[in-house]
């Protein structure tokens, strides 16, 4: 018999049979009409307010996926967090994947996507790889927000008297743009600003990542972001954003990138996605927010570290852990 070609990733995933978000959604026990909102027929974010609504509801087992320090192509951890999901369906369990969501960066790299691979991903595969909801934007717009505040302060006299030699807070941009890692702001004519030497990194290591994937409400998030330090005076005291009256203006633009996205697996088990790419320059793991969320929603919760044991288990366990207050009950290594 000749071998019959094996269907690529791209090709399985759009082959998939994608029921309704409302149907992923009832599966957790939730109400549609009052605990999504809509970004189309297959991807919703879920209203934070859930949580005191579900408070009373037991606990979810909660698994931890995690692997050896990863290839230029990855070692599977996605794909293995996924095919768990949907493995605890043909056993009588309701599971739900929390995985976290891509950057562009290694998107359009090397490493290509990060929906997980073969029949275990979550679709739409090129929504979850590509803008999503916007999350990363929001970031990226509250991130450079802050940015430009600390700029228009020093045209502005400099009332704070930050040292211009020690601003640690750069912009950002979700690509790998090597011609931005080191610039020169303010040049032109006075107009334009102060010329001094500062660059961009990749969104996904903003501290605002971070924040938001340990944040746990609006009200919590608005005061992590009023105490960033973002620069440092002439005596070298820390300036925060709330020095520079900038973290409620940051926290608007984050008002929608708070909420978790609630998407599917190829074989229709709730796959909620949410902030965490980078464990080496982030947290490497899906959002506290998430994890409470599922955790209230499921017979077992299966989440995802990134990068390495050594560096997203150890975030895992010993910062999301610890801001999220859940326990987890068992962790797969990938090797």
């Amino acid at each position: 018999m000749p071998n019959k070609t094996v269907p690529s990733d791209l090709e399985i995933a759009q082959s998939a049979n994608l029921v309704h978000i409302n149907k992923i959604a009832e599966q957790m026990g939730l109400d549609p009409d009052t605990d999504l909102e809509h970004y189309g027929k297959y991807i919703a974010k879920i209203d934070l307010g859930v949580l005191d609504r579900l408070k009373d509801r037991p606990n979810a087992r909660y698994i931890d996926v995690t692997a050896i320090t990863p290839t230029p192509l990855g070692e599977g951890k996605s794909t293995t967090t996924v095919g768990l999901g949907q493995a605890m369906k043909h056993i009588g369990k309701r599971a739900i994947v929390t995985v976290r969501q891509p950057s562009q960066g290694p998107t359009f790299g090397i490493k290509g996507g990060a929906a997980g691979g073969g029949y275990s991903q979550v679709i739409p595969m090129e929504n979850f790889n590509l803008h999503l909801t916007g999350d990363i934007h929001a970031i990226t717009a509250a991130h450079n927000l802050v940015a430009a505040m600390i700029d228009n302060h020093l045209h502005h006299g400099n009332e704070l008297n930050i040292n211009l030699h020690n601003i640690p807070w750069r912009r950002v941009v979700d690509l790998n743009d090597r011609a931005l890692r080191n610039v020169i702001v303010g040049l032109g004519s006075k107009a334009d600003g102060i010329p001094r030497q500062t660059g961009f990194d990749i969104t996904v290591a903003s501290e605002i990542m971070a924040i938001l994937a340990l944040t746990n409400s609006l009200q919590d998030l608005r005061q992590r972001i009023g105490r960033m330090v973002v620069a440092y005076d002439n005596t070298g005291k820390p300036v925060t954003a709330e020095d520079l009256q900038v973290a409620g203006s940051a926290t608007v633009l984050l008002r929608d990138a708070i909420k978790p996205n609630l998407m599917q697996t190829l074989e229709n088990t709730p796959a909620m996605v949410h902030c965490g790419p980078f464990a080496n320059i982030a947290h490497g793991n899906s959002s506290v927010l998430a994890d409470m969320i599922a955790v209230k929603c499921a017979d077992y919760v299966i989440t995802e570290s990134g990068f390495g044991a050594d560096i997203g288990a150890e975030k895992f366990f010993g910062i999301k852990c610890r801001a999220s207050g859940l326990v987890p009950n068992a962790a797969v290594l990938v090797v």
